[in-house]
């Protein structure tokens, strides 16, 4: 197999991957759902037993490592990235980490965070008094003391 460089191909290739996102770095949407929050990392490609999900403290840290395979190939061509990538989220005191969850599939790794029950919305009701109403007396003391004249 025979393959033609062309320099300035290259340099184009590598102009467009520096304006484009890092592809190193594991892009994600983050969601809050009624009690749970909800975050997908795209991880195309990649086995859960190569992905790896831990917190400590409030940090979350989801790490993916991508082999270059079983190293008896030889290689052609390398657009895809290979290697380890990580990414780290602060996760705030609202979230329940003890109950944190995560899940691979169709490339999106996808962990769930519920809400702490301290932070759950909730329906506070209203109370009013007793109900009844009560008079108020209004006389002034002024018109007391006229009425002995």
């Amino acid at each position: 197999m025979l393959l033609r460089f062309d320099p300035f191909q290259e340099f184009e290739r590598l102009t467009e991957e520096a304006r484009r996102p890092a592809r190193t770095m594991l892009l994600f949407d983050a969601i809050r759902e009624d009690d749970h929050v909800v975050i997908d990392f795209d991880v195309p490609g990649i086995d859960s037993d190569h992905i790896d999900v831990t917190v400590e403290k409030n940090e979350l840290t989801v790490t993916v490592d991508r082999p270059w395979g079983d190293g008896d190939q030889d290689i052609v061509a390398a657009e895809r990235p290979h290697g380890s990538f990580s990414r780290q989220l602060m996760l705030g005191d609202t979230l329940d980490i003890e109950g944190l969850e995560a899940n691979v599939a169709n490339g999106v790794l996808t962990v769930t965070i519920p809400v702490s029950e301290k932070s759950k919305q909730r329906k506070i009701s209203v109370g009013g008094g007793s109900g009844g109403s009560e008079a108020i007396d209004a006389s002034s003391s002024d018109a007391e003391q006229g009425d002995d004249s």
